[in-house]
């Protein structure tokens, strides 16, 4: 191939993650010429409701897998924590590229880290696993949903319409405002998202040479620690409805995987682990589900349900 076509959303961090992917396949492809695609998704159009009120993370995908349905692009660029577990159609990931920061920040103005605010502070976010693990830690402050992209959200934190709010680390640090993370929450006393940190790339899995183009961007350790997460999340039957947090991690031992679900109303928090040296990220991923399940998060997830 002599060039190829990347459906992106257009926020700036989406935009940065695909100009960064196509920088990448420049270097591992001389001559290959790049050209993105920027398209508006339901989930980047409708922010007056949560994820989970309008359908879920896989509204930023769909725009942009009938985009390389009907042939205008050749793969696309997502964050891979916002990609369902399953894929639907003919689709694929070929490339998972190297993870960057997993942990989530507290970003805040007037204070340094969660324990510092005062009774009552206004949190801005509406990811139901961070409002579990903020009501685990601290049940006073009152939790408020924030969406939008990563410069909308921190201009209504400096507006003054929160105390403070969550976000990953690694969008931020990808878009130059590093100075802005207060305090990382990280593992194991606070777990992020499934595939938190990853850029994954999707393409249709009848496209040998798109996908053979990707093969060089593979990181392989990236891919096992965040295939046991989803699969984690997957046996959890885990959605943005379900506050699912997970994070492995490659040790001596082999890998090891760390697990919880909680109520984002209560803030109850169940947590499993496990490591193993010869488990696949897959059945690693189904051992720490089941031992969720066991420890009581089968009742979470049937609350959730009802």
């Amino acid at each position: 191939m002599r060039s190829l076509r990347i459906a992106t959303r257009k926020s700036a961090l989406a935009l940065w993650q695909s100009e960064y992917v196509a920088h990448q396949l420049r270097l591992a492809h001389p001559g290959l010429e790049v050209e993105l695609l920027p398209m508006s998704t339901r989930g980047d159009e409708v922010l007056d409701r949560s994820l989970a009120a309008i359908g879920g993370k896989g509204l930023f995908l769909k725009e942009l897998e009938l985009a390389m349905l009907d042939g205008r692009a050749d793969c696309a660029v997502h964050s891979l924590k916002d990609v369902p577990m399953e894929l639907e159609g003919p689709f694929v990931l070929p490339a998972i590229l190297e993870r960057a920061d997993p942990a989530d920040a507290f970003v805040s103005n007037a204070y340094r880290r969660l324990d510092a605010l005062p009774h009552g502070a206004r949190v801005g976010t509406s990811s139901l696993r961070r409002q579990a693990q903020l009501r685990a830690l601290r049940p006073d402050l009152e939790l408020v949903d924030l969406r939008g992209n990563v410069n909308t959200r921190l201009a209504r934190l400096d507006a003054g319409s929160y105390d403070a709010i969550i976000l990953a680390c690694a969008g931020l640090q990808r878009l130059g405002f590093d100075a802005r993370i207060a305090t990382r929450l990280a593992a194991p006393q606070w777990l992020p998202a499934p595939a938190q940190g990853a850029i994954a790339v999707e393409c249709r899995s009848d496209a040998p040479q798109v996908l053979a183009l990707f093969a060089a961007l593979d990181h392989l350790p990236t891919r096992r620690c965040v295939e046991a997460e989803r699969a984690m999340n997957r046996a959890l039957h885990g959605s943005c409805h379900v506050p699912v947090g997970a994070f492995a991690e490659e040790t001596a031992g082999g890998m090891r995987l760390r697990g919880l679900v909680g109520s984002a109303q209560a803030g109850t928090l169940v947590h499993a682990e496990a490591s193993s040296p010869d488990l696949t990220p897959e059945n690693l991923g189904h051992q720490v589900a089941q031992a969720l399940l066991a420890n009581g998060a089968d009742a979470l997830l049937a609350e959730l349900e009802v």
